[in-house]
């Protein structure tokens, strides 16, 4: 299987094109070791939506979309836009998100 590097942007970088559709792109200022860990906090997520939708326990899947929707916007890919917000800011999200989603391990 050939190895795939990131996907396209926007001219602008606020976006990648994934299959024709734009979606937010990351937050370019996360440092990569966190931007590691929402990641990863973001497929665990996935797999316990998954895993309640399965299970058909509505509790269950509804504490793991919120996780999702936590490590998403911590990620800069949901909120308010990263681009338009400055530094400060976008350092505060992703610290109280993180701290939020490691809570919950």
């Amino acid at each position: 299987m050939p190895e795939q590097g990131p996907p396209p942007t926007t001219p602008d970088g606020h976006h990648v094109v994934i299959k024709g559709r734009r979606w937010r792109a990351t937050d370019p200022s996360l440092p990569p070791d966190v931007a590691a860990l929402l990641r990863r906090h973001l497929m665990l997520a996935r797999r316990a939506v998954r895993s309640a939708m399965s299970e058909g326990d509505q509790a269950a899947e509804r504490a793991a979309r919120d996780r999702v929707h936590t490590a998403k916007t911590a990620l800069g890919e949901r909120g308010t836009p990263w681009w338009e917000q400055d530094e400060d800011e976008r350092r505060r999200g992703w610290e109280e998100g993180l701290a939020e989603l490691d809570a919950e391990s």
